[in-house]
């Protein structure tokens, strides 16, 4: 959304961010301060978030749902303030309705998507960033892709899987999401920093079961090779005592050694089931670095079949497998990473994606 807002404003249009005061996606708590102002020339607005109580209602009824449970409509209502509410942001949506041609809203099922947008639906666009789980499939979600005017999906399969839960208003497509493409490398630099010899895999992302995280290490531990697994991210990886040394984990890391941890890596692994387009694949490909991704993942098992950059896999001796493979065939390892990287340049660069943008945010301009 920051790289939207941005492209846009330097493409001419007059844009302004509503947003909360949070900055962590599990607490909401607000972490800000209620302002306005100017951040990198966009105008943003920050609105306090109202906390459910940890002992309420909301809270009882988002943990049923989060273990499989689809409750009553009534309880479902409920559920939209588990989190968060944020009045002030309701009112500054409604108050602006007729200010602007539009309305972006994401995701698709926190508080300012699901009860803000239908106040500007006739001028809004829902960008869901939508997969599998059990809130896509409750009925109080319907109305998020039905009512606006417009929805943007980030690849096919989430497409897909949209119109298999229910109604999709007629004016959607597929837009992708713009990646920045960095100008150079230093893989030496990163395993200088980091004390790293010999080969590794990298992953990425929150150390959770909704990511993958668990799955990937009990199917790591498992496997015989000489190839570590690194892993950059938030969270706790909980690595046992037994897999310390081939799993090593380097924290949270900045873009730059982000990439240059992509480039020393023989491929980049991602365990996730649940993405709608997942940009550390596409960064890893602008790498030049191969993917192996876990089968059953929609998304990801898509764009690897678009480009050859990767290969899927389910169980350790699969990985083992593929593991041998990419350590005694160079070139293979290296037509794969330049695959991904073709594609993504291909596909995913902001000029490319912001023109999909601009098109169907003009086609909702009053009068045309």
């Amino acid at each position: 959304m920051r790289g939207i807002a941005l492209g846009l404003l330097q493409r001419g249009w007059d844009v302004e961010v509503l947003t909360t005061c949070a900055v962590n996606p599990y607490t909401w708590a607000n972490e800000l301060p209620e302002t306005t102002r100017l951040e990198e020339g966009l105008v943003v607005r920050r609105f306090a978030n109202v906390l459910a109580t940890s002992a309420s209602k909301e809270h009882a009824v988002h943990g049923r749902i989060y273990y499989g449970e689809r409750p009553s409509l009534d309880d479902q209502v409920t559920w939209l303030n588990a989190l968060f509410r944020n009045p002030g942001l309701f009112e500054e949506v409604w108050k602006a309705k007729y200010d602007f041609d539009a309305f972006v809203f994401a995701p698709y099922l926190f508080w300012n998507a699901t009860v803000c947008m239908p106040a500007v639906a006739d001028r809004s666009v829902v960008m869901p960033c939508l997969h599998d789980e059990v809130y896509a499939r409750m009925e109080v979600m319907r109305h998020v892709l039905s009512l606006p005017a417009s929805v943007w999906f980030l690849s096919g399969p989430e497409h897909e899987l949209a119109h298999r839960l229910g109604p999709v208003t007629p004016q959607h497509s597929v837009i992708g999401s713009g990646m920045d493409v960095p100008e150079s490398y230093e893989p030496d630099e990163f395993r200088s920093e980091y004390g790293i010899d010999g080969p590794f895999v990298l992953y990425l992302g929150r150390r959770e079961v909704d990511k993958g995280w668990p799955w990937l290490v009990e199917v790591f531990s498992r496997v015989r090779s000489p190839v570590k697994l690194v892993s950059a991210g938030a969270g706790d990886p909980e690595v046992i005592p037994r897999l310390r040394g081939r799993v090593v984990d380097v924290g949270l890391l900045s873009d730059e050694q982000r990439n240059n941890a992509l480039a020393a890596a023989l491929a980049y692994v991602q365990p996730s089931l649940h993405e709608s387009y997942s940009r550390t694949l596409m960064e890893s490909w602008l790498a030049g670095t191969p993917a192996l991704v876990r089968t059953g993942s929609a998304v990801v098992e898509w764009h690897v079949a678009n480009c050859g950059g990767g290969f899927s896999f389910s169980t350790s001796r699969e990985l083992s497998n593929l593991l041998g493979r990419l350590l005694s065939d160079a070139d293979l390892t290296r037509d794969m990473g330049a695959k991904g990287r073709a594609y993504v340049l291909d596909n995913y660069r902001w000029p490319h994606v912001l023109d999909l943008i601009e098109a169907d945010l003009l086609a909702l301009k009053p009068g045309r």
